[in-house]
């Protein structure tokens, strides 16, 4: 009868602004539609065809996740996705997973009460609440430990519905900023093949041949070894191998030849300078040399671009705890986000100069200053090329520690977070620096300098997390 009056009202309202709208010639804009983007980010389980889809319906009804109540709308959504309707089986699918975990919450958790409460003095027990660390008594939540991977719901639940930079589905569906007639199978798919190993986790021990199902075991093996993707420590992994690319892509940029450059009159390279810049920039590493995976890189020739990016790799590649991080944990990974976002900046407004540069000068259409200031840009970018792989790395290596600043007192946070900001000051000035229409090329010189001065004071104090 409630949702009965619900609907009514809703349908009633609207004839109310429809009627309106006519009356006073407004015309109602609907806000802009959100559009998913970046979808080959979601793909992580295979695409479920046919078969899958035939056994998730035995499934359901066998699978202790499921209220029998609730069977005809598990059994609707899945219909749904067979027809193309990606936006009607989400509808129906996802207060389905929230009514599972909630009745596996509350009964782990030993709170039967949280079952279905929304009054005044007791909030809904939504998904925020049950994916997190602690109960409102400070009492730990199980419903993780009965999980067993937590990669298994919290991670994927957290990236498709919650954070910031996922697809947040569900709040984008319930706030109507979907077009619901273009809703992406890539992102139904992945919900519904999610759902499919919660089905399967939560069944009984006889239903065994159902999880060796040659169908249903990839999707099985993909959920266990799920790794976050849009938690902002996965996101600092992106950019930094986003930005370890862009920064390869100066070795293969077009530079006048030598000879030419000998001809400019009233110019003079400052190769000792360069020399004593790439000096410093090894020195650095090399002290950073026993922090590192010892597979991917060597002291012998610490400014090497080839192994400096193996390194990188490899670094991004390990698994870094995000579930529960602590505030001072997101705080400094705020920071390193926003370094590598201006590191990237510079190394596309250097790609940017010297291309354009180049041609100019191929095509003789350079002043006789603007020449003066690409060949000093020429020159600037060979010490800042280290210095700039010197910082992806220094960031990295704190990235895979970053859960040790937890360590810190306050007093060396502090200090901690102060060195951060001052690199992070360092790179701001960088972009300002090399924009185009700047051409500071010198000053850059004296800047990254002392930029150097502080790295490695910072790092002979032993303050680095990896030296925690």
């Amino acid at each position: 009868r409630y949702c009965a009056m619900l609907l009514f009202l809703t349908a009633g309202l609207g004839q109310l602004l429809q009627t309106y709208l006519l009356q006073t010639k407004h015309i109602l804009i609907h806000r802009p539609y959100v559009t998913f983007i970046s979808l080959e980010e979601l793909n992580i389980f295979p695409d479920l065809n046919h078969e899958t889809l035939s056994l998730a319906e035995e499934l359901v009804k066998l699978s202790s996740f499921v209220l029998k109540m609730m069977l005809p709308f598990w059994l609707a959504a899945l219909t749904a996705f067979k027809q193309g309707r990606y936006a009607d089986c989400m509808i129906l699918l996802l207060p389905q997973l929230e009514v599972g975990l909630r009745l596996f919450f509350t009964a782990t958790n030993k709170c039967p009460n949280r079952l279905l409460t929304a009054e005044p003095s007791a909030l809904y027990t939504t998904f925020d609440e049950m994916l997190a660390k602690h109960l409102n008594n400070e009492e730990i939540n199980q419903l993780p430990l009965v999980l067993e991977e937590p990669a298994m719901a919290s991670e994927f639940l957290w990236d498709f519905l919650n954070h910031q930079e996922g697809p947040r589905v569900r709040d984008h569906l319930s706030h109507g900023e979907i077009n619901l007639k273009t809703f992406p199978r890539e992102v139904a798919n992945q919900i519904l093949a999610f759902a499919v190993t919660l089905l399967c986790r939560f069944s009984d021990e006889d239903m065994i041949a159902f999880k060796e199902h040659v169908v249903i075991k990839p999707l099985m093996n993909c959920a266990s070894s799920y790794c976050s993707r849009f938690h902002p420590i996965s996101r600092l992994k992106k950019q930094v191998l986003e930005c370890m690319k862009s920064i390869h892509l100066w070795s293969e940029l077009p530079v006048v030849p030598e000879e030419q450059v000998q001809a400019i009159k009233g110019f003079e390279g400052n190769a000792e300078a360069t020399s004593a810049f790439v000096s410093k920039t090894s020195e650095i590493l090399s002290q950073l040399h026993q922090y590192m995976p010892h597979n991917c890189y060597s002291s012998a020739d610490p400014v090497n671009s080839d192994q400096t990016d193996r390194l990188l790799t490899e670094l991004c590649d390990r698994r870094i705890c995000t579930l529960y991080s602590q505030p001072s944990v997101l705080e400094i990974v705020v920071v390193l986000r926003k370094i590598i976002t201006q590191c990237h900046q510079v190394s596309g407004q250097v790609i940017a100069s010297i291309e354009l540069r180049y041609k100019q000068w191929i095509n003789k259409t350079l002043r006789s200053r603007q020449r003066q200031n690409y060949l000093r840009m020429l020159n600037s970018i060979k010490f800042l090329l280290p210095v700039l792989r010197l910082i992806l790395v220094l960031i990295t290596l704190e990235l895979v520690n970053i859960h040790l600043v937890e360590k810190k007192n306050a007093s060396d946070y502090q200090q901690y977070l102060k060195f951060l900001k001052s690199i992070l000051q360092y790179t701001e000035n960088l972009v300002t620096y090399t924009n185009p229409e700047k051409n500071k090329w010198d000053e850059t010189m004296e800047l990254t300098n002392k930029a150097l001065a502080k790295i490695k004071s910072f790092n002979d104090k032993k303050l680095m997390l990896m030296q925690l």
